[in-house]
């Protein structure tokens, strides 16, 4: 199993700019193929060192994590939106 943990710091972190990103983030779900496991929450800290959002996926395979990051709805909406609206993304995908 594969675990895919990716943390969001978004240059605005208004709750309107976060409850957009974070709907963005749910409507991958059933959209792309191989993800076993689904989160995304807000970070409810808010502290200086805080990210603002986290997206907790599980796959079966490393063949599959590729799968989903080459994925249409992935690469070519999730992907760029994110990087507009991220100072910063910190992501550790490990073996369990």
């Amino acid at each position: 199993m594969i675990t895919h943990i990716v943390f969001f710091k978004l240059g605005e972190p208004s709750p309107d700019k976060v409850a957009e990103t974070r709907n963005l983030l749910l409507s991958m779900s059933g959209k792309i193929p191989g993800i076993r496991h689904f989160e995304v929450g807000v970070d409810v800290i808010r502290s200086e060192r805080s990210y603002d959002l986290a997206l907790l996926t599980r796959f079966d395979s490393l063949a599959e994590l590729k799968a989903y990051q080459e994925h249409p709805f992935h690469a070519g909406e999730v992907v760029p939106h994110m990087k507009s609206v991220c100072s910063s993304i910190i992501v550790v995908d490990y073996e369990t």
